[in-house]
């Protein structure tokens, strides 16, 4: 029987639609269809903005609160950084930048004082770790990100800020009128206490720290005309920095063994950092003062020469901050800062929302004497001369 063209055609067209939706029935059932991919809701939602939004928004402003939203929404350490705060966030490492001089967290899901830096604004008025700001000029943080109300406290030297803060014990909300100021930290200071007993204080771990505290050793034993006899360490308010800084200070007095270990999902993330093989105290007694504002990088620190039973920890528990954040370069001068890893102590022992425990308590209530500073140093000091020091390795 010889086919008429019409129904040729029909056959034809037939099988051709046959198999295309078998090719499409195929790969909804293997991959799923289209608008079950991740980002098909992405492209969806933004070619809805374009077109019906009340306002008319630049692309890359869209994409980048898409981003900020990514990232932020991870965890309270990780955040997209533009230009400016990139810009900020390299000022901070190099230690000077403009603001009022705080480390700010969120905690419970409050804007929270971590630690004042020493000599700035901040410090001066007496705002304290764990302080809650709830108002800036006024108005209310409410519906605010980390980051906006980062930017927020920075400004131009000179302006003023009003800060409204809740406190622990504090009945009422407590207010403060700073003014703002060109932060530049020295990370290190120095003193002797009395003869071959010195003290160092580390505000913040920066990029030359490491160098500046084998200086002031060096000075405090230049000072002394012999090597010391014992060392108090102060990392009371500092809230981290640069890894490397903190593992070069612990460094500085350990002989062997681990000093910190990172974990995490990628190879490149699970890290190991070890003595390099010589104390520059040979020995001699140290105590590490820590407090609630004492966190990241100075609990590395504190744990490490806890575990290795270098030092004895003397203070309050640390603030528990035990996460790595990666800085990653974007194009246009942009980053993110992303969690990468977690800190562990030699003995792996997590810091991560726990913090570093003192060997030692203070032995008066802070509160009920102005005169905390020499109180705690005089019992670092009673540590440092015991005929027993309470060095021990955490097990």
């Amino acid at each position: 029987m010889t086919l008429r063209p019409i129904t040729l055609l029909g056959i034809v067209i037939s099988m051709v639609t046959g198999i295309a939706l078998g090719i499409i029935v195929s790969n909804y059932v293997l991959n799923g269809s289209a608008d079950d991919r991740p980002g098909s809701d992405f492209d969806q939602v933004l070619n809805h903005v374009r077109a019906n939004y009340v306002d008319e928004v630049a692309e890359q402003e869209l994409v980048d609160n898409a981003l900020k939203g990514m990232i932020e929404g991870l965890d309270k350490h990780s955040n997209f950084l533009d230009s400016n705060d990139f810009g900020n966030l390299q000022a901070e490492t190099k230690g000077r930048f403009g603001g009022i001089g705080i480390e700010l967290g969120l905690v419970d899901d409050f804007f929270t004082i971590i630690s004042p830096l020493d000599g700035t604004p901040a410090a001066n008025v007496g705002l304290e770790p764990g302080d809650r700001i709830v108002e800036l000029d006024h108005k209310s943080l409410k519906g605010m990100k980390l980051v906006e109300v980062i930017n927020t406290l920075r400004g131009e030297p000179g302006s003023p800020l009003h800060l409204r803060i809740e406190r622990e014990n504090e009945q009422q909300p407590l207010d403060f009128d700073l003014e703002r100021a060109v932060i530049q930290v020295t990370s290190v200071k120095s003193k002797l206490l009395e003869p071959g007993f010195g003290y160092v204080r580390i505000s913040q771990f920066q990029n030359t720290t490491s160098e500046d505290f084998n200086r002031a050793l060096i000075e405090l034993t230049e000072q002394t005309q012999a090597p010391l006899e014992g060392l108090v360490l102060d990392l009371r308010n500092n809230p981290g920095g640069v890894l490397q800084s903190s593992v070069d200070v612990a460094d500085t007095f350990l002989t062997e063994g681990l000093i910190v270990y990172t974990e995490g999902r990628l190879p490149s993330s699970r890290l190991r950092y070890r003595a390099s093989g010589r104390d520059f105290l040979e020995g001699a007694p140290i105590v590490v003062l820590i407090n609630q504002g004492s966190a990241s990088a100075s609990e590395i620190v504190a744990g490490a020469l806890q575990d290795q039973g270098r030092a004895i920890v003397l203070g309050t528990t640390s603030y528990g901050k035990g996460s790595v954040q990666s800085v990653l370069p974007l194009a246009n001068n942009r980053a993110i800062k992303l969690t990468t890893a977690y800190y562990y102590t030699p003995n792996g022992r997590s810091i991560h929302k726990i913090g570093i425990t003192p060997d030692v308590v203070p032995n008066f209530d802070p509160k009920a004497n102005g005169e905390y500073e020499d109180l705690i140093l005089n019992q670092a000091l009673e540590l440092l001369k015991s005929d027993e020091p309470k060095l021990h390795a955490r097990l």
